[in-house]
């Protein structure tokens, strides 16, 4: 199988890309090599390689001919800066999907993987004692500057129990890199109807591992964590450590691709199916600086109680539809996973280089 990847240089793109050879595909990346993920001459993929923007429309379709599926992971991702970066997530993420899905409406490619992601729902599951599964709002900044970080039931105020999120939770995304990928989803969906295409969002949770780059206002904080004990300093933890999440090791995620895009041919066409894929295996942020401090050797992190508008306290979801439907099993657990990782290079970016 003939496979574009987005973004296929990238931190989980080149995953993907060496997954798909493993397997005996033929990847073929399209990627800008944007300086916010890249040095100035980054490690080039295995594969035949396409230097363009995914927003560039000739580009991509000059390099959609003969191709069997994509897999896009090309997306400006993080919580970035301030609001600030809107227009630039925007440009980067949905017109760059928009651009992508024109082209393959036009060449007759009719199936897609998409990096979707668990942000899109906003907060987790949670459980209030009295009234059952709740939604709570967004957290106040009054509540999270006297350190009250915790979600409280909407109705009563009572504290609530977090659970895992299913695919079929109201979807309620808190800043704008999530509303971005939501309405990625939305694009892939409106296409799959228009064209009669079969399309995949993988929700992914908290991607960790090799290759993942140093530290920007882009970063996932596993990287920031990394980055900071590489140079003896202490990760400092936001809120009080305790927001839950699930780390996925990328070359879990890499496999899922594989998987999904394997399948395609078998699944439904005209909609847009979404699966999430996480380890199943919640820890807190805390737990996880804590092991990428003692794989390190490095000082013990630090709980700042500093927060960030847009966090949400707890969000882990089931990811067991992917396993039942696909036979999809992550195989690196947590512990060996931040071992690994506390050893591994990271991508340098070109500000940093």
């Amino acid at each position: 199988m003939r496979v574009l990847v987005t973004g296929g240089a990238g931190f989980i793109g080149s995953h993907i890309v060496t997954a798909l050879v493993a397997a005996g595909h033929e990847p073929v990346v399209l990627d800008a090599l944007c300086a916010r993920a890249h040095a100035r001459d980054p490690q080039l993929p295995q594969a035949e390689f396409v230097r363009a923007d995914v927003r560039d429309p000739q580009a991509v379709r000059a390099a959609l001919p003969g191709v069997d599926a994509v897999c896009h992971q090309a997306a400006m991702v993080g919580l970035g800066k301030d609001f600030a970066d809107a227009p630039e997530y925007v440009s980067c993420n949905d017109l760059g999907t928009a651009v992508l899905l024109g082209a393959m409406a036009e060449t007759g490619v009719r199936r897609l993987v998409l990096a979707g992601s668990m942000v899109v729902y906003g907060e987790g599951r949670y459980e209030c004692p009295a009234h059952g599964v709740v939604r709570p709002g967004p957290r106040r900044p009054e509540d999270l500057a006297a350190g009250r970080f915790e979600a409280r039931c909407p109705v009563c105020g009572a504290g609530l129990a977090a659970g895992l999120v299913g695919e079929d939770a109201p979807l309620d995304p808190r800043n704008v890199y999530a509303t971005t990928k939501l309405a990625q989803e939305h694009l892939a969906a409106a296409w799959s109807r228009a064209v009669g295409g079969t399309a995949v969002s993988l929700r992914y949770h908290n991607v960790y591992g090799p290759r993942m780059p140093r530290d920007t206002p882009y970063a996932g904080v596993a990287s920031l964590f990394r980055s900071a004990l590489a140079r003896g300093e202490a990760p400092r933890v936001f809120e009080d450590g305790g927001q839950r999440r699930d780390f996925v090791h990328v070359r879990d995620v890499a496999d899922a691709n594989v998987v999904v895009l394997e399948a395609l041919s078998g699944l439904p066409a005209g909609v847009l199916t979404a699966y999430n894929t996480g380890s199943g295996d919640p820890h807190t942020v805390g737990e996880m600086a804590d092991a990428l401090a003692r794989a390190c050797g490095g000082p013990r992190p630090l709980v700042t109680g500093e927060f960030r508008l847009g966090d949400v306290r707890h969000v882990t979801a089931d990811s067991s539809r992917l396993r039942q439907e696909f036979g999809w099993h992550p195989r690196v657990g947590f512990a060996e996973g931040m071992e690994e990782f506390a050893r591994a290079r990271q991508r340098a970016s070109a500000s940093l280089v």
